[in-house]
């Protein structure tokens, strides 16, 4: 897929689109940073380590890079303080409250500080698996009710579980567009051709790409 259709598929997570440049400056800036020097600037340092985990736990390091190596975490951070309109910068430190009061509540701990991947993991994984199309819609509809009525009233209550299936959701979906659009994941791990060459109408990918997705 095309870079700049990808970044603007990460706004869709949340119900909108948002201008390419703006994405793309945000990726730039991010290839320079370095994991340990990383102060967040959206999330408090607390969740700032949740995030760095969570991100580690959905694509580790194995024979590529994981998350964190490619700075998904500053990446993810930067957008919902740059990017992110104010309802929607809401709705995720929520959904972060509420999946890590439930992270809290299941290691039986005090404070984020204290949580590591043991504490996070199982939680995330309850709230990343397949919900059944009943439930989906029902989450859906009640996503839309709330979002209409903070435009409408300000303010709206949703339901403490779906806030944390959203929030589960919305991270794996935007730490993959994330990961998959970093300069090093697209130019060195998916098949990179900043060129077109030869036009090969009818042939698999298999053979074209050794199996892997074009970056571009």
């Amino acid at each position: 897929m095309e870079r700049r259709v990808a970044l603007k598929n990460m706004g869709l997570a949340f119900g909108y689109t948002i201008a390419a440049p703006t994405l793309l400056g945000i990726v730039q800036s991010c290839n320079g940073k370095k994991v340990l020097d990383w102060t967040p600037e959206f999330f408090s340092k607390d969740e700032g380590t949740v995030l760095h985990t969570l991100v580690d736990i959905l694509l580790p390091k194995t024979d590529t890079p994981s998350a964190t190596e490619v700075n998904v975490h500053v990446f993810l951070d930067k957008f919902a303080n740059e990017v992110l309109p104010k309802e929607h910068q809401d709705f995720l430190k929520m959904g972060m409250g509420k999946f890590t009061d439930k992270v809290l509540a299941s290691a039986q701990k005090e404070s984020l500080a204290e949580l590591d991947e043991e504490d996070l993991e199982p939680v995330f994984a309850t709230y990343l698996k397949k919900r059944t199309d009943e439930v989906e819609e029902a989450h859906e509809k009640a996503l839309e009710a709330y979002f209409g009525a903070v435009e409408e009233n300000g303010g709206a209550v949703l339901d403490d579980e779906i806030s944390r299936y959203s929030f589960a959701n919305s991270l794996r979906d935007l730490s993959i567009w994330s990961y998959k659009t970093s300069e090093y994941v697209g130019e060195e791990i998916l098949a990179y051709l900043p060129v077109p060459g030869e036009y090969i109408g009818c042939e698999d990918e298999q053979t074209l790409t050794q199996g892997k997705a074009w970056s571009l």
